[in-house]
């Protein structure tokens, strides 16, 4: 909604590929031949890791890959990772990447978007474009459907049209952001401690306190 409210005038936006203000790659694929080669395991982000704006990493899974891989693969911060396929409501979700782990890679399904220098494209403000409804309608149109089931290829992702603010208006929405981000914190934390007060009550209501 911020989105929308910040950007829907489509004024002073560039519109780029973007295969041209990224590096956009695909992942590790499981069960590749490694035989004879030196490996170690390293945890990975799978499809069910990448959420709509968010990581879930309550379970994270390990893969065995060699050196070479883990340099060409390893997430940075900053990366934004998004989903290849699945459910059509769910296609092409994304968040960015901000070192939750220490070390960590992608799996196949899994595309990483890598902002180039000079691209003049925040990585937060690319999470929330890529969530827009303009986004998931582009992800609809080019997707491959079978079976209830979409995806999208690295072609179709690169040449996503993205638009480009000026950097002070990405800057403006981003501190908004920021803001509202602050207070939903708060609010959740506000909740968390009301649950527990309850919860106390409760027992103390039954226990004939």
């Amino acid at each position: 909604a911020l989105y929308s409210a910040s950007f829907d005038d489509r004024t002073g936006s560039q519109v780029r590929p973007l295969g041209d203000l990224a590096e956009v790659v695909s992942g590790l694929t499981k069960g590749r031949r490694l035989s004879g080669q030196e490996t170690r395991l390293v945890p990975y982000l799978a499809v069910a890791n990448v959420q709509r704006g968010r990581l879930e990493l309550a379970s994270v899974k390990e893969i065995e890959a060699t050196e070479a891989e883990i340099e060409r693969y390893q997430l940075r911060p900053g990366d934004v990772v998004m989903t290849e396929g699945g459910d059509p409501d769910k296609l092409g979700r994304g968040t960015v990447w901000r070192g939750e782990l220490p070390l960590c890679l992608h799996q196949n399904h899994i595309f990483r978007v890598r902002p180039v220098a000079g691209s003049g494209i925040d990585p937060t403000y690319l999470e929330s474009y890529i969530a827009s409804r303009e986004v998931r309608a582009y992800f609809l149109s080019s997707a491959k459907q079978t079976t209830g089931i979409a995806s999208i290829n690295m072609t179709q992702l690169k040449a996503l049209p993205v638009r480009v603010p000026a950097s002070d208006r990405q800057r403006l929405f981003l501190d908004q952001l920021d803001s509202r981000q602050a207070l939903r914190a708060a609010a959740q934390r506000s909740l968390d401690s009301l649950d527990e007060l309850f919860a106390s009550l409760q027992s103390r209501a039954f226990s004939g306190q």
